[in-house]
């Protein structure tokens, strides 16, 4: 082994060197402190909670610090400016998405992460049932926040836009917003979108209608359907009252449709009177001797086949047996005999 004499000295190392030197191991201390610091926040559960799953909304434009916000205050993870760090480094930062999401409780930061890039958004099923007016599906849909009431209907009678759905002249979108069960997800969409769906929904059904292809008029179809929608929920009594309308419109007889005359009177509450009966209103069938001039709700399916398909049956008149059903006849004598047998504590319409 060589020994380096006594005498001779190590050489030192210049000031700028040192400098390099020192700066390069605070950097890797630091470095390592904050990747340390960063990697035990990663990889460490948020809040302990008894439920599985969180649910967060989103909403569009939300900064990264407002999602760490969010979450945090959704139990998913601890309050901490590390997560906005994380997103970053992990290049997830842009791919957050807007909308409801249920994520898993006591879950690592990382994999809320990961997590949250990847959810598909909670969806909302929202039921609107036959035989509603588009007053009362504005205020369905209202009622969960999906749109507001107002802007429903008024977008319902715009006619620019009731020209764009391919509906032509007609005074609203009444009969036309389609009843079924309709797939959500929040954000929610404007009173437009909405309100089209339902629309393309009636559509694509009356497409698919045996018969709907060579039906002379498709609004008079829904005008018609919409009618026998109000006046039973029987399925097996449909094609029976679309053959007595259609019969008496053949013979060119009022439908003397109670429910049509209902709908002409601005906020009719109880039995109707034979005041009402004589009030005259385009939708008053006991006065017109035709249909109304639109639908009187939303029809749906069975409904529209009936008047596609009716009874092969010669009734012209029908009265509720109060169970639900009606009493079919042919002639106005059967018929008052009817009347009499099941609306006994009910004076007769007059009856033509």
């Amino acid at each position: 082994m060589t020994l380096l004499p006594s005498d001779e000295k190590v050489p030192r190392l210049s000031a700028f060197t040192r400098v390099v030197l020192w700066t390069a191991l605070v950097f890797f201390v630091g470095s390592s402190l904050v990747a340390g610091w960063l990697v035990n926040f990663a990889l460490t559960p948020g809040p302990q909670t008894p439920e599985t799953t969180s649910i967060v909304f989103i909403p569009r434009g939300a900064s990264g610090k407002t999602i760490s916000r969010l979450l945090a205050e959704s139990k998913l993870i601890h309050d901490d400016p590390r997560f906005i760090i994380l997103a970053k480094i992990m290049g997830k930062s842009k791919q957050l998405q807007a909308g409801e999401f249920s994520l898993h409780t006591s879950s690592k930061p990382l994999d809320v992460l990961e997590e949250l890039v990847a959810a598909k958004p909670v969806e909302h099923y929202v039921t609107i049932p036959e035989g509603l007016r588009f007053t009362e599906i504005a205020a369905i849909f209202a009622e969960d926040g999906w749109t507001e009431r107002e802007r429903f209907i008024e977008r319902a009678q715009d006619q620019e836009f009731i020209q764009e759905l391919g509906l032509g002249n007609i005074p609203s979108l009444e009969g036309y917003l389609y009843p079924d069960t309709y797939s959500l997800v929040r954000p929610a969409v404007d009173e437009k979108k909405l309100i089209t769906m339902l629309v393309q929904r009636a559509l694509d059904v009356w497409q698919n209608l045996p018969g709907s292809q060579q039906a002379p008029d498709r609004h008079e179809v829904f005008t018609l359907a919409s009618i026998i929608e109000k006046e039973t929920g029987q399925h097996e009594e449909r094609p029976l009252i679309a053959a007595v309308f259609l019969n008496r419109l053949r013979k060119k007889m009022r439908l003397q449709s109670d429910p049509t005359v209902i709908y002409g009177i601005n906020n009719h509450q109880g039995s109707l009177s034979r005041t009402d009966l004589k009030k005259p209103t385009p939708y008053n069938t006991y006065i017109i001797p035709a249909l109304p001039p639109s639908p009187i709700c939303s029809p749906g399916k069975e409904a529209l086949k009936a008047v596609l398909e009716p009874a092969s049956v010669e009734y012209l008149y029908f009265v509720s047996k109060n169970d639900g059903s009606h009493y079919f006849s042919k002639t106005l004598r059967e018929h008052n005999q009817a009347v009499r047998t099941y609306q006994k504590r009910n004076q007769p319409k007059p009856q033509q």
